[in-house]
């Protein structure tokens, strides 16, 4: 699909998912995926296009919490729908640990993060929204990742996430951690320069260059 139908794609999709059409909003996705979209395309030019949309009218009071939340359980059970898809049989010996900064539920971007990893080969350690601090030092020390990735949906929290880099930079050291999310299109990636082995991607497809440079 060209980048124009994949922009109206991405339209048709928000479209349903505001009218909270779950089925309708799983079959257009199984269309485009019919017409050899690629699971990352999908999830970064489709569903992720439209979640910062819904995140954006939510923000604006133009809808409803409870419209935005209903939007956010129907992309995550699609997710789930074509999770298959992701399962690589060929495995490479690296583990990541995926989780959202700290008092943040939206796990959604980050869930995505974590396929694109695992279609990679990756072993992926997915934890989700709102795992504490200490909590999450604790699992990595046992685990022994290769890499952590970090999820920042909302840019007031981003003084959690830089108490949350202090602390892991003070307990691994030598823990490479990727850092994304809805919250730095408001500005912020610069803050990020003076943590140590930490490196900001923007998407996906940064996201897969990046993995290409790790296997």
């Amino acid at each position: 699909m060209t980048e124009n139908a994949l922009q109206y794609s991405h339209k048709k999709f928000l479209d349903l998912l505001l009218s909270g059409n779950h089925l309708r909003c799983s079959e257009l996705v199984q269309n485009y995926l019919d017409h050899k979209i690629t699971l990352s395309e999908l999830y970064e030019n489709v569903l992720k296009k439209a979640l910062y949309d819904v995140g954006e009218l939510w923000e604006h009071n133009i809808i409803s919490v409870a419209s935005e939340h209903l939007a956010s359980a129907i992309v995550e059970a699609i997710l789930n729908e074509h999770y298959h898809k992701t399962v690589s049989k060929n495995k490479v010996n690296k583990t990541i640990i995926l989780t959202c900064v700290e008092n943040e539920f939206h796990q959604i971007g980050i869930k995505m993060v974590g396929n694109v990893f695992e279609m990679n080969g990756w072993n992926v350690k997915f934890l989700g929204a709102n795992t504490p601090t200490q909590d999450l030092i604790r699992f990595a020390k046992s685990t022994k990742p290769d890499l952590l990735a970090i999820s920042l949906s909302l840019y007031f929290n981003l003084p959690v996430l830089e108490n949350m880099l202090l602390l892991i930079n003070k307990e691994l050291p030598n823990l490479n951690i990727l850092i994304g999310g809805q919250a730095f299109r408001q500005g912020g990636q610069h803050i990020l320069l003076k943590y140590q082995n930490t490196t900001y991607l923007p998407d996906l497809h940064s996201t897969e260059a990046f993995i290409k440079t790790q296997n």
